[in-house]
């Protein structure tokens, strides 16, 4: 019997072990829109995502005026086979593309419209329709979710039928936000892919700003779930784009710059050319850059010149996408998609699908000790990873982090230092954060004009530097808590401050090992236990 029970229990252990892991295999979903550029370049558009797709939605199905279908002339039959061929199913978008009259045609034609779909699908061997009607009224709600609920009843139910509806953070009823119907049109549709973006839009009444700050993003993902919306249908959307501003009136053309869409990859040559300053904002969780055209200089985006002036352009970037991607584990819905394919960087798929299924590192595995210290401390941009999908856990602090470190969690890290005495930094990544905590008194050099940057950081240095920063008092304590550091060592102040506030701990042993290196895993761990002091700092 004794044998039967243990038995039974290790074959429950296997069984809740293999769910929980396959469980966790289940890639979360991921589709993106086709609409820029030529369709020849589509395929190598779908290369650079690295395998990332599980849908892909182009521009083939387009609404003319009458409310009926044109089938446009971006679609290529061997791009779906290519597709078919990849296990990527092809779901173009039906687009009225913001024309009302276009949109309110097709819902007073629903029937025919849907017959049209329908075939189309057939004939081009097409995996759905994604329905994605714009800039029509709420008197047309209950119309959109029938003509929905139409087009689900004649295409076959292997095949997809999605809608793109706006995003509602702030529970609007009424204009165009108030044309879709969440709850409705879940229960017809595989998915809801909420265009999440345009926080900020193209007018002169648009608030300059984020096109998606963490909390619009959010707040979209909530009202859903609120509406009642399965999460398992639920599928936020993520801009590749950004936004760009004249701040000091029209251009010499007298053309009024407010807030253009400019492919994310696009920003960084643009600021660089004209020498542009880079900010993040922590609040929206968005990165925004200043830059100025000088006088007789200009530059084209796109067809449109840009002359003398200031600018400010709001777009996206690694850390604000990864702050988005971690959403659909938080929230448990279904997945992500994009708008749109060839606007965003190279490195994005890198990382994307390492973000968006919760393994943020490749180097960092589930249960790792300091795994949920190592995504605190790489969202809050305190510590970034050593490329796009590894953070080196078990790699040496070297000095230069550290200070890099320190300087970001304290928000000083836009700081210009006003002047540079350290004679072995110069090219170095970390020079103005160094030389910035060195004038704060954050630091010192191994010498007047010598920093030592690549030297592995000691425990007992960390300690130094971080008590002075935050000057702990100290309490007496009739004996050391280790065994290794006594009190006429130099390092013993800042050691059993720092202790005395509950954030270092020795070893099992009961030493501190203060000459050993510390690890970048250590590192995240500590800045994540002072997190709260860090934040109150900053926020002096």
């Amino acid at each position: 019997m004794k044998y039967k029970k243990t038995f039974i229990i290790l074959v429950l252990s296997f069984l809740v072990m293999f769910l929980t892991n396959a469980a966790a295999a289940i890639a979360k979903f991921n589709m993106s829109y086709l609409y820029f550029g030529n369709p020849n370049q589509y395929i190598t558009h779908i290369n650079r995502t690295n395998g990332s797709l599980t849908v892909v939605s182009p521009n083939y199905f387009d609404i003319n005026d009458q409310g009926r279908l044109h089938v446009n002339w971006t679609l290529q039959s061997l791009f779906i086979s290519e597709m078919h061929r990849r296990g990527i199913k092809v779901v173009p978008f039906l687009s009225n593309h913001w024309n009302k009259t276009a949109g309110i045609s097709a819902l007073n034609n629903k029937e025919t419209l849907v017959e049209d779909i329908a075939a189309a699908i057939d004939m081009y061997h097409l995996d759905g329709v994604n329905v994605d009607i714009e800039g029509v009224g709420h008197e047309y709600r209950n119309a959109f979710t029938e003509f929905v609920g139409l087009l689900r009843s004649k295409i076959p139910s292997q095949k997809e039928v999605s809608v793109a509806v706006a995003a509602n953070p702030n529970n609007w009823k009424i204009g165009w936000h108030g044309f879709y119907d969440y709850k409705a049109l879940s229960n017809y549709a595989n998915y809801l892919m909420i265009m999440a973006y345009d926080e900020s839009w193209e007018a002169p009444d648009s608030p300059i700003g984020p096109v998606a700050s963490i909390g619009f993003s959010e707040r979209s993902i909530q009202y859903a779930i609120n509406q009642g919306v399965p999460k398992n249908k639920i599928v936020i959307g993520l801009p590749f784009y950004g936004r760009l501003w004249k701040l000091d009136g029209p251009t010499l053309e007298n053309q009024v710059i407010t807030g253009k869409g400019i492919s994310i990859n696009k920003v960084e040559p643009l600021v660089n050319q004209f020498n542009g300053a880079y900010q993040f904002d922590e609040k929206s969780q968005t990165p925004f850059a200043e830059f100025t055209i000088p006088r007789e200089k200009s530059t084209f985006l796109g067809s449109t010149k840009l002359t003398e002036g200031k600018y400010v352009v709001w777009y996206e970037n690694e850390r604000s996408i990864k702050s988005k991607l971690r959403l659909p584990m938080k929230y448990g819905i279904y997945g992500t998609g994009s708008w749109s394919l060839s606007q965003e960087t190279k490195a994005t798929w890198d990382y994307y699908m390492l973000w968006l299924n919760g393994r943020y590192f490749n180097d960092v595995p589930v249960g790792f000790w300091a795994e949920k210290n190592i995504h605190f401390v790489s969202q809050e941009g305190w510590m970034l990873g050593t490329t796009s999908t590894t953070f080196a856990p078990n790699s040496t602090l070297t000095r230069a982090q550290g200070a890099a470190i320190l300087v970001r969690a304290l928000g000083k890290d836009e700081i210009k230092p006003k002047e540079y005495k350290f004679t072995d930094l110069k090219g170095h990544w970390a020079r103005n954060e160094i030389e910035t905590a060195r004038e704060l008194g954050y630091l010192h050099g191994k010498k007047p004009t010598v920093f030592g940057p690549n030297d592995p950081l000691t425990r007992e240095q960390l300690a130094q530097i971080i008590n002075n920063i935050f000057n702990y008092s100290l309490e007496p304590m009739a004996d050391s808590p280790f065994s290794d550091v006594k009190e006429n060592r130099w390092s013993y102040k800042p050691i059993i401050a720092i202790y005395q506030q509950g954030h270092i701990t020795g070893f099992n042993n009961g030493t501190f090992k203060p000459e050993a290196y510390s690890n970048r895993a250590q590192m995240a761990a500590l800045m994540d236990r002072m997190k709260e002091d860090f934040i109150r700092m900053r926020d002096e």
